[in-house]
């Protein structure tokens, strides 16, 4: 699904000015021991909830909670401390917006990186509005990372994916699934909520037929069936982007609410909208 198959016209900026009002006067009711939120910072949630001010409300302080329960991770944006894992042509975004990853690595590390790109690529305008689909490649996935999977795990993804963080998950598309991985996957689903529930599909070994459904050949690298770029080269472009991202990310990562503002050409703005993860192993 291409960017002009989900998008709308330009957005109206007077809901968006009004849902800003309200959120601003709710959260910082909610929340006593902040004395102020930025327009950008607010923008994110709003727009993840179409401006519905008590839907952004509870997304912005389940994302507090989250951050407050999980700092192993949500405190340990740093793209430099992963960089052998990032080397390894694991994870990146395409010029389409499109996300590869492969590779290898624990799935604390994996969740890592995932969280560091989806806190930089939240932070632009056209996948706050539109959205992201993700593909997890699990060729090569072993039995040892599924006996990483916990409980405690398995529900901090899931808040993730569903109510904790602010993007609108538009699917989840899984290729290459061993059988072992259904356990794991029974783990994860008690915690999702039934929409999500719906927007994940499993293609299986002949993905390349399937994915085409569900994405534009255009978005898709040739590896995966499609006509865009190849994931070895975005993966390194995308590891350069992280790791010029750092400051930003550990500026994220230490700030009590999440609430950092940069420089609109700070941010990284590409064409279309769909993000996938690749996850190889």
């Amino acid at each position: 699904m291409s960017g002009s198959e989900l998008g709308g016209g330009p957005e109206d900026l007077e809901p968006l000015g009004r849902g800003l009002v309200g959120l601003r006067r709710r959260a910082l009711q909610e929340l006593a021991s902040v004395r102020i939120f930025s327009d950008q910072f607010l923008t994110k949630f709003l727009r993840a909830r179409d401006l519905d001010v008590e839907l952004s409300l509870k997304l912005l302080l389940n994302y507090q909670r989250w951050r407050r329960e999980s700092p192993e991770i949500s405190r340990c944006l740093s793209p430099s401390s992963v960089l052998g894992l990032l080397n390894t042509t694991y994870h990146a975004v395409l010029p389409q917006r499109t996300t590869a990853a492969a590779g290898c690595s624990s799935t604390g590390s994996v969740f890592s990186v995932s969280l560091m790109t989806s806190e930089i690529i939240s932070m632009e305008t056209e996948t706050q509005t539109q959205g992201l689909k993700a593909i997890f490649d699990l060729q090569g996935w072993s039995l040892g990372h599924a006996l990483q999977f916990n409980p405690s795990l398995a529900r901090k993804i899931s808040s993730v994916l569903s109510d904790s963080f602010p993007l609108k998950v538009r699917g989840i598309h899984l290729v290459n699934e061993p059988m072992f991985f259904q356990p794991v996957f029974a783990m994860i689903r008690p915690f999702l909520p039934d929409k999500i529930r719906k927007r994940i599909h499993m293609h299986g070994a002949d993905f390349k037929e399937t994915l085409s459904d569900f994405f534009s050949p255009s978005v898709l690298p040739p590896e995966y069936g499609g006509e865009g770029p190849g994931i070895e080269g975005v993966c390194q472009a995308w590891t350069n982007k992280l790791l010029q991202s750092e400051a930003v990310l550990q500026q994220i990562a230490t700030h009590p609410t999440g609430d950092i503002t940069i420089p609109p050409e700070d941010c990284w703005i590409s064409e279309t909208v769909e993000a996938e993860q690749l996850l190889e192993g």
